[in-house]
């Protein structure tokens, strides 16, 4: 017997749940409860309210889904910063 096709959707992330769920309103118009999919946890992707995001449902039970992929925000970034992490050690402790 074959696996079922997953169906994918885009939405917007309105609200985070806990236990790492969030509430997302699908473009469609519809409202679902997703979850974080295991390699976005793996990697440490993290996601917030007002995220574009695709999510991917069951043909089965259309109220819940997992998140897939988390879409990069157009604004732009501020690169001219300091490095990562060089304002907490601030110099003084050599990290081994």
């Amino acid at each position: 017997m074959a696996k079922e096709e997953l169906i994918q959707f885009e939405g917007l992330v309105t609200e985070i749940l806990p236990d790492a769920r969030y509430r997302v309103q699908l473009d469609a118009g519809h409202e679902i409860v997703a979850y974080t999919a295991g390699k976005m946890k793996k990697n440490r992707i993290k996601t917030l309210a007002g995220d574009r995001v695709t999510v991917e449902m069951s043909p089965y039970d259309l109220e819940k889904g997992r998140l897939i992929f988390r879409h990069k925000d157009e604004r732009p970034s501020s690169a001219g910063g300091p490095p990562r992490g060089a304002a907490q050690r601030g110099g003084q402790f050599r990290r081994r």
